[in-house]
Formats: structure tokens, C-alpha cells, sequence
């Protein structure tokens, strides 16, 4: 059976179309994708993303423990600080991509939904390597996310608040990130206060946004999706994230891995396509270049910003510089592209 978030009913009652995603019922949209997207871009919007992952590490032993699961290094974090981390096997695949908050007493991992269970699998063994460590899955919290440039005009007390930092707001966990490409905040909600917040936020005239419209802005922002740009056997370097893998930390699952492909250069890298035309690129088209089958795309759309499709893709990496020209196989026809950074905004 589906899971539903707290907020299902809100959606409902807004028309959202509903679909399922990642073992949850979610909003896809409300009115339609552009229109949630450019008031992302343009003004405000308002995210439901009750579905992701949240786990608790407490303990003597969480830190060391953290440590060695991910590739960042959260000694660095001061408290009410996260960081962008990743969870690699030994192989240097990517289990997870995630975020790592230090707080008071404990540490936060945000997973994505569809990879909560496998993320907990993942942790599952190493945890019990550590006396004084306990994962716990926080089932009781839903998150909002508020995205857009006029986002802090709803935080006036949080205005100030750098990225990457979080702080209390009305008892609810605030933090200033965001997977937009835009200035937001990330809430952590008890999910008896969610329905009152989103309401909140409604009432402000904030627009609210669907899974679509999350698609389209972080492709634009080159925002990597596990499943697309991520999956067990692309590792954090290809992906463009070397500076989220600190090597000079102590051993963490994959190092070993991980060194040695930096060693012998990435055979591939992740990059933006803008197109010719008014095609869109999916995911798996191939890339081409003389002839001969240089990588594939992982994301595309159609771009509401640049008013043209985009997309993301992996190619081999001598063909990965920015200004490349090459070409997109769409039903069987090639179409033109210029190669730019995964950030294509």
C-alpha cells in the first residue's frame, strides 16, 4: 500500500494530480509544472517532502560512525551546521546522497525516499561495529520545503541565516537549504503541526509546487537525482562531487575504491546538454559524436527558464568539456546539443 504524508489531503483539496512516487502518493502538480516553476523562480513556492528519509545518530560513538559511512567530514560541522555528504559502497558506488546536520546532542541524515530502506540496510551492519550508536528512523516528523528569492520574507527572524545552517523557528527545525537552485528553507515538522503550516504558508499566497515542478528546477540547477545521475555503480567523482569526498579523513567505505579511480582519471562525467530544437531528451537517449556512442542522457526537460530543452548526461570524459558540440539520438534521429557544465542556469 501507498504512503501517504500528512499533507495528502491538502493536496487533494487543491486539485493536485496525484501519482505514485517512491512508495508515497504525491503531488505532481497543481495547476501545472511551468507555472509552479517560475513562481519558484520568481517568487516563492512550497514543497511537500514529508516522503524524505530522516534518521537520527545518537550516541558517544556517532560521529566515528558517520565518519566512516560517508565520504564528507562531519568533524568539520559546528553545531546547527549541515553538510552535503554521500553514501558510497565498496566500490565507490553511491548508495545515497544525503545531508548530515549537527545538532545539540545528536546528528541528522535527510535520505531520499526512495532510498530510506536501503540507506538503513546500509547502516545497519556498520552501527553494530560501534558501542555507543543508535539509528534511529524518525517516523513522527514530516518536512515543507520553501523555495524561491522572496522565500526569507517568511522567515524575518531567519532572514539572516547563511546557507547550510539551521536554527529554531516556533519550535520547528529550520535549515537554509533547498534542491532549487534557489535561496529556501527546509523545515523538520512534527506531523500533527504540518497541516498548520502548510496552511500558513497558503495563505500567504506562496504557490504550492509538485514533484514536477522539483524536477525541472533542480535539472536546470544540474541537481543530481539518485536513480538518474546517481546510482551503485556511478561514483560521487564521476558525478562531478569530489569535493564532497575527503580523502584525508580516516577510512570510510569506498576510500579504497574512490582513490583508485582518482588515481586513473573518471572515464566519464556528468554534464549539462542544451538542444537544438524543440525535442526533449529522456533519460537513456543516447549521445553521439562522429558516429560513435559517447554516453547518455540521465535527465531531461524542457527548460522554463531558457525556453529551450536541456538535459543531463554522462559522456566519456574527453568529450565532457564545456562549447562540445554533439548530438542526441531522439527516436532513431539525431539532434544537436552543446555541451555546458551539469549547471545549466
Amino acid at each position: 500500500m501507498l504512503k501517504r504524508t500528512p499533507l495528502y489531503e491538502e493536496h487533494v483539496s487543491l486539485g493536485a494530480k496525484i501519482v505514485p512516487f517512491a512508495g508515497w502518493e504525491m503531488p505532481l502538480y497543481y495547476k501545472n509544472i511551468i507555472s509552479e516553476h517560475e513562481a519558484v523562480r520568481a517568487r516563492s513556492g512550497i514543497f511537500d517532502i514529508g516522503h524524505m528519509g530522516v534518521i537520527d545518530v545518537s550516541g558517544k560513538d556517532a560521529l566515528p560512525f558517520i565518519q566512516y559511512v560517508a565520504t564528507n567530514d562531519a568533524s568539520k560541522l559546528n553545531e546547527s551546521e549541515c553538510q552535503y555528504s554521500i553514501l558510497c559502497n565498496e566500490a565507490g558506488g553511491v548508495i545515497d546522497d544525503i545531508l548530515v546536520y549537527r545538532l545539540k546532542d545528536f546528528y541528522r541524515l535527510v535520505v531520499n525516499a526512495s532510498n530510506t530502506d536501503a540507506v538503513l540496510t546500509h547502516l545497519d551492519q556498520p552501527s553494530k561495529s560501534y558501542a555507543d550508536c543508535r539509528v534511529i528512523l524518525r517516523t513522527d516528523l514530516s518536512m515543507l520545503s520553501i523555495q524561491g528569492p522572496e522565500a526569507k520574507g517568511s522567515f524575518l527572524s531567519l532572514s539572516g541565516l547563511k546557507r547550510n545552517y539551521c536554527s529554531d523557528w516556533q519550535g520547528i527545525l529550520v535549515s537554509r537549504t533547498g534542491y532549487t537552485g534557489e535561496d529556501g528553507f527546509e523545515l523538520f515538522s512534527p506531523k500533527d503541526k504540518a497541516v498548520g503550516l502548510w496552511r500558513e504558508f497558503i495563505s500567504k499566497k506562496m504557490t504550492p509546487c509538485g514533484l514536477g515542478a522539483r524536477d525541472t528546477l533542480r535539472i536546470e540547477a544540474g541537481l543530481p537525482l539518485y536513480g538518474h545521475e546517481y546510482n551503485q555503480n556511478i561514483s560521487p567523482l564521476e558525478a562531478g562531487y569530489a569535493w564532497a569526498v575527503k580523502f584525508e579523513k580516516e577510512p570510510f567505505i569506498g576510500k579504497a575504491a574512490l582513490l583508485k579511480i582518482k588515481e586513473n582519471g573518471v572515464p566519464r562525467k556528468l554534464v549539462g546538454l542544451k538542444l537544438d530544437g524543440k525535442n526533449i531528451a529522456r533519460e537513456g537517449f543516447p549521445v553521439v559524436s562522429g558516429g560513435k556512442k559517447i554516453g547518455a542522457v540521465t535527465s531531461g526537460s524542457f527548460s522554463p527558464t531558457l525556453k529551450i530543452p536541456v538535459a543531463l548526461a554522462y559522456l566519456e570524459a574527453k568529450f565532457a568539456a564545456p562549447g562540445g558540440k554533439v548530438f542526441v539520438e531522439i527516436r532513431g534521429m539525431p539532434h544537436s546539443a552543446v555541451v555546458t557544465s551539469k549547471k545549466l542556469i
